[in-house]
């Protein structure tokens, strides 16, 4: 496995509740320019739409051998999951304060493109600063032991 893209920032600013592996739909310039690692997945996020999963904000940069080929780096992109799955994330989503959010993008040992992508949870300040706090306090008794 390959990891192409990390969103540190999600696990920092929401609470996973769960995780589902879904494939994406990319066209040809767009794998190659995966495969090269030229992703970002910082600010983007997932909706439903007639019973699609999309994911909105995904930034491919286009390849540079694409020419006419290449399309919108920012344009939507079908995730592919199983309706089940699907049905699930709609009531998830249906529910105040849950969205949907890409953890990763990584390619797999068969060769396809896939995304993480967590039920997630809204931090509050107060929460970010308590784990900042416990991660501190982790790493001073650490250094105690050590001594």
């Amino acid at each position: 496995m390959k990891l192409v893209a990390n969103n540190k920032k999600a696990r920092h600013d929401y609470f996973i509740d769960e995780t589902y592996e879904a494939g994406i739909e990319l066209t040809g310039t767009e794998i190659k320019s995966v495969r090269q690692g030229k992703v970002s997945i910082k600010e983007s996020y997932a909706r439903i739409r007639n019973g699609e999963v999309f994911i909105l904000g995904m930034n491919i940069s286009p390849y540079e051998q694409g020419n006419r080929f290449n399309v919108d780096p920012l344009r939507p992109r079908r995730l592919l999951l199983h309706k089940r799955e699907i049905r699930k994330l709609i009531g998830y989503t249906t529910q105040d304060g849950l969205t949907l959010v890409p953890l990763r993008m990584y390619i797999n040992d068969r060769g396809k493109a896939k995304v993480e992508l967590a039920v997630a949870r809204g931090k509050k300040n107060y929460d970010k600063r308590r784990n900042i706090a416990k991660r501190d306090a982790d790493r001073r008794m650490l250094q105690a032991r050590r001594k």
